[in-house]
């Protein structure tokens, strides 16, 4: 029995592990989302202050701020369901090994549907990290091209 419960330990390691992959990366996603958020709430601030062109700029901004808070929201939810799919391989892999249920297809298929969830969160997270570095340029009159240094 107790070498039993050691093997299914030892098989249960890896989908853990996956779960600290998880959280390692719901951590940077966390503090991109605090900064959009703060950025959006300054936006909301100036909006009623500004007219024309530096109007317009705030708006672009906003929406693509809008975008980006969407994309985070939708990656932490592929997270979160991959992470609740790990934990049900793992408790598969113990109900297999203590109940005698044959689940090692229902657990391999929790384990699938649990990575596939984290890639298309990693996905997600590019594509965040895409439209940040598409809006957040630096105006061309802050570069000074045309000047040696």
């Amino acid at each position: 029995m107790d070498g039993m419960i050691a093997q299914t330990i030892q098989l249960a390691l890896a989908p853990v592990f996956v779960l600290v992959a998880i959280a390692s990366i719901m951590n940077p996603l966390s503090v991109r989302l605090g900064r959009v958020v703060d950025r959006s709430r300054e936006l909301q601030r100036l909006h009623p202050e500004t007219e024309g062109e530096e109007h317009d700029n705030i708006v672009r901004e906003a929406r693509s701020l809008d975008q980006r808070i969407a994309i985070i929201g939708h990656a932490f939810l592929l997270l979160v369901t991959s992470g609740l799919f790990i934990g049900l391989t793992v408790v598969l892999l113990f109900l297999e090994e203590f109940a005698g249920i044959g689940l090692t297809g229902v657990a391999a298929g929790a384990f699938i549907i649990a990575v596939s969830l984290l890639m298309w969160a990693l996905l997600m997270f590019l594509r965040e990290t895409r439209e940040a570095t598409r809006v957040l340029r630096i105006p061309e009159m802050y570069l000074e091209k045309d000047r040696q240094l």
